[in-house]
């Protein structure tokens, strides 16, 4: 296979009409002819920039280079070195703006496709049943994480291969945090990704305890003064959903996106034969224009719906990855920019009838740097549907924190926490991900778990 060194090797997809019609993966990645012709590409910087646009800094052109040689297993031990889920961050990462905006060879040409090399490599590991390699000495010290999403994994993973003795505890019946119940089957299928990379973690030595509801099942204070933990990481997420605070938010057939897809995913409502419900609309809205508006969006036309994007700002302003607002508009989704609704609208019976909108126009930038959306005088219309998704963040459930003594938050109920080490104002317990940030990226999340997990071995190592 010949390739132009300035472009890259296109990968292979899903035909958009089919894709449209069911829930298995939409991008299909490379075979190792791929794979290799793409890593051939790598000029194998010296002072190579991607390792720092990646936030848990797996040595690329390491790996990069075992791939053109053809040594698959040798270039997994070398991302697993820095990454307990590959195969989730080849993905699902947002690579275009972090290793891949920052390589080289974008300067002149396509960058490297670093996210599809990573993703074949961990593919192609696990189904040679090949495993990262665990601790060389074991310490006896006992750290809980808490949380099983990808900060809870990532830190479990790393003080595991440290020699540390970790417990995970997950509030759900089933581990893989937002990896399970926020992203779709067709973007990151669960058995055969998440539900394997969480078996290499456990394989590492890492116990996980399902079901558990720290704050109510048990607190903080009481894992580390009556269970025997020598440490906490929270890695517990942001489940906790935000609304508009229009009227008519409270009628039947308004969701938040985060219901609607734990209903899909988690718990396989997509599935024909679960017996978990979800709202089949006709025409739906979904409100907001972020990764997990998409994910929505895309989620309800595979249900058999006509769905609106419903998004106040321009498409240049859209937060969603480019990719995925590109695969969206290529399986039909409608976007209704500079929209913004106003008032929900019900029938006799308390159901979504329609959403009253406005017009939008954009101003000057606000604190964001963002254009700031202004309302058009007298463009108010009403836009027919019969569900309505809200996807308009995240913020932290404010259960731990108000079950945990010493424990700081900031307004808008994150815990406090330094960013190099993950140390919270309460000694022994860190924290990191979305819990600390608010609604963020998966990649940014395994970063502060592995800060997290260099700030408690500092800790332990010190007592």
């Amino acid at each position: 296979m010949t390739t132009d060194v300035l472009k890259k090797v296109p990968v292979r997809e899903q035909d958009a009409k089919v894709r449209a019609t069911n829930f298995e993966e939409v991008c299909l990645g490379y075979n190792k002819e791929e794979a290799m012709c793409e890593a051939a590409r790598c000029i194998n910087c010296k002072n190579a920039q991607c390792i720092k646009g990646c936030p848990v800094a797996i040595d690329i052109p390491g790996f990069i280079e075992k791939v053109k040689e053809g040594d698959i297993a040798a270039a997994y031990q070398v991302i697993s070195e820095a990454s307990a889920l590959p195969a989730v961050c080849g993905r699902v990462c947002p690579q275009e703006s972090q290793c891949e905006g920052k390589c080289i060879r974008g300067i002149k040409g396509e960058p490297i496709s670093i996210g599809k090399l990573e993703r074949f490599v961990a593919d192609w590991a696990r189904e040679n049943d090949v495993k990262p390699e665990g601790a060389k000495e074991k310490k006896n010290k006992r750290v809980a994480v808490i949380g099983s999403g990808p900060a809870g994994l990532t830190c479990a993973g790393d003080l595991a291969k440290m020699g540390y003795d970790v417990t995970i505890f997950e509030a759900l019946h089933e581990p893989g945090g937002v990896l399970v119940y926020g992203i779709p089957e067709f973007r990151l299928p669960k058995q055969d990704v998440v539900a394997k990379e969480i078996e290499n973690v456990k394989a590492l030595g890492v116990k996980i305890e399902t079901n558990v509801v720290v704050g109510k099942s048990v607190t903080i204070d009481e894992l580390l003064t009556e269970e025997g933990f020598d440490a906490v990481f929270i890695g517990s997420g942001a489940g906790l959903p935000k609304f508009m605070g229009i009227p008519g938010e409270q009628a039947l057939g308004v969701f938040s996106a985060n219901e609607y897809l734990t209903r899909s995913n988690l718990m396989k409502a997509f599935d024909e034969a679960s017996n978990t419900p979800i709202m089949h609309g006709k025409k739906v809205a979904v409100v907001g224009g972020g990764n997990v508006a998409m994910d929505a969006a895309r989620t309800a036309l595979r249900l058999g719906a006509e769905v609106h994007i419903v998004y106040r700002r321009s498409e240049e302003e859209l937060p969603a990855r480019v990719e995925e607002v590109h695969h969206a508009k290529e399986e039909g989704i409608i976007f209704d920019l500079l929209t913004n609704p106003t008032e929900i609208l019900e029938d006799e019976n308390g159901w979504v009838s329609g959403m009253k909108c406005v017009r939008m126009e954009l101003g000057e930038p606000d604190a964001s740097g963002r254009r700031r959306p202004v309302v058009i005088e007298g463009s108010e219309f009403v836009m027919e549907v019969d569900t309505v998704i809200m996807s308009l963040g995240t913020s932290p459930n404010p259960l731990i924190s108000s079950t945990t003594k010493g424990l700081e938050v900031n307004k808008y109920k994150c815990i406090v926490a330094e960013e190099d080490f993950g140390k919270t104002t309460k000694e022994g317990v860190y924290a990191g991900g979305d819990a600390v940030t608010g609604a963020a990226t998966v990649s940014l999340a395994m970063g502060a778990g592995k800060a997290a997990a260099k700030g408690i071995d500092a800790y332990l190592s010190g007592k």
